[in-house]
């Protein structure tokens, strides 16, 4: 439809700036001519583009134009905004970034604050493991996603691992994905706490209002929280490990903290495991493709080790 060919028309000079009608014409499957109709359509309903000559000229927007999703009211944005399931990582946050830009400034605001309680991938590698997708029931998720949006206190039943299940009762901030694997970011009785979504076995949403800040930064939160737990009793082991092992190393580390390439072709890492022992028999199931280059102790457990297999075989 023209209608739906014009709004494209509109958005890819606000997104890219100038651009030549030959360049409209292939991004719009179109004639050059058709562009041009389109063009002279557009100036006569008083959107401000307008035509520069020459070698580098072109069609562009009058700097500060907006436009709006008229037709979008505050509750359809805001279903559009929480309605994806998560994992589908950056290019739905950028999407949905341009919705709530284009928003009249009437819905713009409580869109852009729901927005903030969503974040898909945020840009941290202090989790860093290989990509895996969760299966978080229906009904959890719906339920969990409403009560962040509504700024609704939950009850989960939450299994934390090795635990079993019980209620408890939690103020719900905003909702995190990290390689495709989602958090709820809350606080109970004033304490942080962060819940991960596949471990939930069900959720009530209450009536209660959730004690909660009215603006929140989900990336710095997570940011802290993440450096919080690393802070924890955990080992940090650096290694030296050929590529095509590391998602192995990944699978079995509890965090990534750093990943630097060695002029050799291998990476050096620095991971997190639970103790010593955890990280002896990650490394040891690597073979001679990762070298643990620290701690002492966990090169000596693992020397100790192999000493043995080589003596049980001399």
């Amino acid at each position: 439809m023209r209608a739906d060919r014009l709004v494209s028309l509109v958005l890819l000079l606000r997104q890219r700036g100038r651009l030549t009608a030959d360049a409209l014409a292939a991004e719009l499957e179109v004639s050059t001519r058709t562009v041009l109709r389109d063009i002279e359509a557009l100036s006569a309903a008083g959107v401000p583009v307008y035509a520069e000559r020459g070698r580098h000229g072109g069609f562009a927007l009058l700097p500060g134009f907006r436009t709006e999703l008229t037709g979008l009211n505050r509750d359809e944005a805001l279903a559009l905004l929480t309605a994806g399931p998560f994992g589908l990582g950056p290019a739905l946050a950028s999407g949905l970034r341009k919705v709530v830009d284009a928003l009249p400034e009437s819905h713009r605001a409580d869109v852009d604050d729901a927005a903030r309680r969503f974040l898909l991938e945020p840009g941290t590698d202090l989790l860093s493991r290989r990509p895996a997708t969760e299966d978080v029931p229906a009904a959890v998720l719906g339920t969990v996603r409403r009560a962040v949006l509504a700024g609704r206190r939950l009850r989960l039943h939450y299994a934390a691992s090795g635990q079993d299940p019980r209620w408890r009762t939690v103020d719900p901030i905003g909702l995190v994905t990290v390689r495709d694997k989602a958090y709820l970011l809350a606080t109970r009785s004033g304490a942080d706490r962060t819940y991960r979504l596949s471990r939930v076995k069900a959720a009530e949403a209450l009536d209660e209002p959730a004690e909660r800040p009215d603006r929140v930064d989900l990336d710095r939160i997570w940011r802290e929280r993440a450096a919080r737990f690393l802070a924890d009793d955990r080992l940090r082991v650096l290694v030296r490990i050929d590529p095509a092992r590391r998602e192995e190393l990944l699978d079995a580390a509890v965090a990534v903290l750093t990943e630097i390439p060695d002029p050799d072709g291998r990476l050096r890492l620095e991971v997190a495991f639970q103790d010593l022992r955890h990280a002896e028999w990650a490394l040891w199931r690597l073979g001679t493709d990762a070298e643990a280059l620290a701690p002492p102790p966990l090169r000596a457990a693992l020397r100790d080790r192999a000493a043995a297999l080589a003596a049980r075989y001399a």
